[in-house]
């Protein structure tokens, strides 16, 4: 071993280390800092780079343009740039620990599904042109799949040991999905390609099928809650999916492309494409209903053995018989939660991220180059702060970006900051100077500016949960 070292000439392991850091802006003995002028996020795009003239954009879409969070490539199609993965990945732990807190198992389904699964089930004429269609060199036909209650129904249905004592059995994934919209637009909002959260359960009883949709509900609220979303729980039709019950969960927004009828007391809530006749009153108070608009970023459908039933999924019930499972299934668009997050709670030139799921939590702005406070070492003392931060918060540390274009002023970079949605911007401005030095703290989703000591900022950024 030694000698193939000697013939790669390779420097040693803490050599190479010092190399790396100093690339990064680091030096020995300091926290490694990730520099804005390196990160890959062109910003300046424009919505109208995308598209025909004239066509419609939402605030969202143009958002994530200008702040190069994404570049669009063929219509409904786009490439998600580092920090909007940064942003997903936060986005699905969330849903893991949502999921997995009722019991769910992380899986992962084929993209590519059999024809022969989508006609046993109906839905492979049902569905019409939005199914992308596909035949493989022998002939056999395939789609990308839109969602999977055919694949996954299939899985458990291949497992003859199944028993009642293993239900409710929960099965979910993240992944990418496809449908061949006819008008894609607003960005990430009605794409051909996105992510979604889907599970599937299986259970042993219609009773005990509806105490797992009702706890798959609650984890979904629970989610939209910890994201600080406006969120709405509605009535909805079961539509291609089927089943006999249907929630959406919905975000009230100008842009939405759903009609939601709403009590003013909350005592009832619907997609109006679910009302009979000409209902204009709560069921319950009498009040009548509000009309509003919203973007869907959830459903949930309680399936009963409609699929089951097509592909025998049965288990081995307590007297030892075979008995078909009954069914849920529930989904959450990832990268639809993104950009309607953005949507509802943006102004029209920043972005405002959930705090939790925000790309970086934290931006420092250095002194100008050739500034007094740069003359006096304010470029160190915010150093200094960032390696205290490293040390206290270690995970927040590495959840922050140092904007080093030193050339441009802090105004302008405190501008482009804003735009770009960091939940907190900390300072080095004219009181760093002071005895002792005082950082500026933006706190953007709250909307004010602190002044606070070394010891006052890492107080207050100890309260902020990171993901």
């Amino acid at each position: 071993m030694e000698a193939l070292l000697r013939r790669c000439r390779l420097p040693p392991l803490g050599a190479r280390q010092r190399g790396v850091r100093a690339r990064h802006g680091g030096t020995p003995g300091r926290a490694r800092r990730l520099l804005l002028s390196q990160l890959f996020q062109p910003m300046g795009g424009q919505a109208g780079s995308e598209g025909r003239p004239g066509e419609p954009t939402c605030r969202s879409q143009r958002l994530m343009l200008q702040a190069g969070l994404i570049h669009p490539t063929s219509p409904g199609c786009y490439c998600y740039l580092p920090p909007t993965v940064r942003a997903m990945e936060k986005l699905i732990k969330v849903m893991d620990e949502e999921m997995q807190a009722v019991g769910g198992q992380k899986v992962n389904l084929p993209s590519l599904c059999s024809a022969e699964l989508w006609r046993a089930s109906g839905r492979w004429d049902q569905m019409g042109p939005e199914l992308f269609r596909l035949v493989d060199r022998h002939s056999h036909g395939y789609c990308l799949g839109p969602t999977h209650e055919e694949v996954v129904t299939a899985l458990v249905a291949s497992q003859s040991g199944l028993s009642y004592r293993q239900l409710p059995l929960l099965l979910y994934q993240v992944t990418r999905k496809f449908r061949d919209e006819p008008k894609p637009r607003f960005g990430l909002l009605r794409s051909r390609e996105f992510y979604m959260k889907d599970m599937y359960s299986f259970d042993a009883s219609e009773a005990a099928a509806r105490r797992t949709y009702e706890q798959v509900c609650h984890a979904y609220c629970s989610l939209f809650a910890r994201l600080g979303l406006p969120f709405v729980k509605v009535q909805a039709a079961t539509g291609a999916i089927g089943g006999t019950t249907s929630h959406e969960f919905q975000l009230p927004a100008d842009i939405g492309e759903d009609r939601l009828a709403l009590c003013p007391q909350g005592h009832f809530a619907a997609n109006v494409e679910t009302l009979s006749g000409e209902q204009t009153s709560c069921p319950t108070c009498g009040e009548r209903l509000s009309e509003t608009k919203g973007i869907e970023v959830g459903h949930t459908f309680y399936l009963g053995t409609k699929y089951s039933a097509v592909a025998n999924a049965v288990f081995s019930s307590a007297e030892n018989k075979a008995q078909l499972a009954e069914m849920g299934c529930y989904g959450l668009g990832v990268t639809r939660i993104l950009a309607a997050s953005i949507e509802v709670l943006s102004t029209e030139d920043s972005i405002r991220w959930p705090s939790l799921i925000a790309p970086y939590e934290l931006c420092f702005i250095p002194p100008k180059r050739g500034s007094r406070e740069e003359e006096e070492e304010g470029a160190a003392l915010l150093e200094r702060l960032y390696d205290d931060l490293a040390e206290a918060l270690p995970r927040l540390a590495g959840d922050s970006v140092l904007d080093d274009r030193t050339q441009l002023t802090i105004g302008k970079r405190l501008k482009d900051a804003k735009r770009l949605g960091y939940p907190y911007v900390v300072v080095a401005g004219r009181r760093v100077c002071e005895d002792p030095p005082v950082f500026e703290v933006w706190d953007q989703n709250a909307g004010e500016v602190l002044f606070l000591t070394r010891e006052g900022v890492i107080e207050l950024l100890s309260k902020v949960q990171v993901i």
